[in-house]
């Protein structure tokens, strides 16, 4: 049918105007369908990229956040490692006389009793 409408078989005819409005017609109908299934591919492409950017991103935030944590970590362990050090190499702290048989004293603290009366 559709090939009897585009390309009518027979000598060169002079087309009537309902054949032509039909061939252009149909024309017009299988170029506006062909239009629609190439931007609904289009548009699957473009979505399907979108989805795997998103699974990527949110690998991506989520390896940040473990190396971020990975740095608090090593951060902390260097300040200690620094703190020691300094304190160590402090001239005033090199100077001080180690201590030999300390004693320790303790408080005990008395409670007060309710006052008698």
């Amino acid at each position: 049918m559709l090939r009897d409408l585009l390309f009518p078989e027979g000598g060169p005819r002079r087309s009537s105007l309902g054949r032509m409005v039909n061939q252009s017609t149909v024309l017009l109908m299988v170029s506006i369908g062909t239009l629609i299934l190439l931007l609904a591919l289009l548009i699957l492409f473009h979505q399907n990229s979108n989805a795997t950017k998103g699974y990527l991103l949110r690998n991506l935030e989520r390896e940040r956040s473990h190396l971020l944590l990975d740095q608090e970590v090593l951060n902390m362990q260097v300040a200690k490692a620094q703190a020691m050090e300094k304190i160590e190499s402090d001239r005033q702290v090199q100077t001080m006389i180690p201590v030999k048989n300390p004693t320790y004293t303790t408080i005990n603290k008395v409670i007060p009793s309710e006052t008698l009366e």
